[in-house]
């Protein structure tokens, strides 16, 4: 640990000890309360929660759920919600808002930052979903679309059906995407048919894997929520599919061949977030002790991994393993965070977390201390 980071880490916990928790929701839009200090997470991952980081009080602009988050070359955030006004806001690192664009992705919810050469573009997944303002869904066909940063529209994946992938009538809710140093594009059906889709830079179709009732069970994905690229070890590049029902992420070549699971018991994760040798992911739900599940119930939460141990899941408790394997981890009492839906890493390794069905809640900052 550096010396300004621990620094920072023995203030703020001495000022967090004398203060009290904040309820949750201090950053809902129009809300200018400061939230109280709070520190969440374990060992060398602590963070500090801001709160009221984003400064939507100035901009007027309306969220319903915050998707993802990514950030660009110019060290700006780029966050993908699902409010019919405005798709996508743009802020600086001070959590101030300098951009916005989109109307036409109502059911926003993967966001990927490509790079080309010198240039910066966005993949958005829109899974079809879209909430009212009511909280009632509609369901509507899912797209993929490529973008620059500031929203100009190149090219749409539609639906599998107009190639012959699926059959017609079949459900199409792409939830995530990613792309490969050779350019390709790897789709997650997470909301429809629980498939991978590949294809090449220019959209064109390469093949197929995942779905359900496949004769070796290691290719079954239950809600493939998340696809992400895992350069860590640039010989072996790799997939990581979230098979959130599963409580899991499988990993898969670039050609589609199953390598490994990783079990996270408790954890209906979604998409891996890697930086460096780091995985970091937003938990959108988990079982209480009594062993309940109820997906309207914010039960979220974030989780950190050094390469596949947990190490630290800000908003729960610390994690435990015995005899080398992690057990369920739970939610803390309080919750501080509803439904953990993304992570965003900066260069100082803070996090920026966007959340599903949260009071209409900006995304927070957890400060790394």
């Amino acid at each position: 640990m550096n010396a300004r980071r621990n620094f920072i880490k023995k203030g703020t916990l001495a000022a967090g000890a004398l203060g009290t928790t904040q309820a949750f929701g201090a950053n809902i839009i129009g809300s200018k309360k400061v939230a109280k200090e709070r520190i969440l997470g374990h060992g060398d991952y602590q963070y500090r929660l801001i709160e009221d980081w984003a400064q939507m009080w100035n901009s007027n602009l309306p969220i319903l759920n915050c998707h993802e988050m990514v950030m660009d070359s110019k060290g700006r955030l780029i966050m993908l919600g699902d409010h019919k006004a405005n798709n996508v806001i743009v802020f600086d690192k001070s959590g101030k808002v300098i951009d916005s664009w989109g109307c036409s992705f109502p059911g926003g919810h993967g966001l990927t930052l490509s790079k080309e050469g010198e240039e910066d573009f966005l993949f958005i997944a829109d899974s079809g979903w879209q909430m009212n303002n009511d909280g009632s869904y509609r369901h509507h066909n899912g797209r993929v679309t490529k973008t620059t940063v500031d929203g100009k529209i190149l090219f749409d994946i539609g639906h599998p059906a107009t190639i012959g992938v699926y059959e017609p009538g079949e459900t199409f809710s792409p939830t995530e995407t990613a792309v490969a140093p050779n350019g390709d594009i790897y789709v997650a059906d997470g909301y429809g048919k629980d498939i991978i889709l590949q294809y090449d830079q220019n959209g064109r179709y390469i093949r197929h894997w995942g779905g359900h009732n496949n004769t070796d069970a290691n290719y079954n994905l239950n809600n493939a929520h998340g696809v992400t690229l895992d350069i860590r070890d640039p010989q072996n590049p790799m997939l990581i599919i979230s098979s959130r029902g599963d409580n899991s992420y499988k990993f898969f070549s670039l050609e589609g061949k199953y390598i490994k699971t990783l079990h996270l018991p408790n954890m209906w994760v979604c998409r891996a977030v890697i930086d460096e040798q780091n995985l970091y992911a937003g938990v959108c739900w988990s079982k209480d002790r009594e062993g309940i599940f109820d997906w309207k119930q914010p039960t979220g939460f974030v989780t950190v991994l050094e390469g596949d141990q947990v190490v630290s899941c800000p908003g729960a408790e610390a994690p435990v393993y015995k005899k080398g394997i992690l057990q369920p981890t739970y939610q803390l009492a309080d919750r501080p965070i509803f439904h953990g839906h993304d992570v965003c890493v900066d260069e100082d390794k803070n996090l920026y977390i966007c959340q599903w069905n949260a009071l209409r809640t900006a995304p927070f900052k957890l400060e790394r201390i």
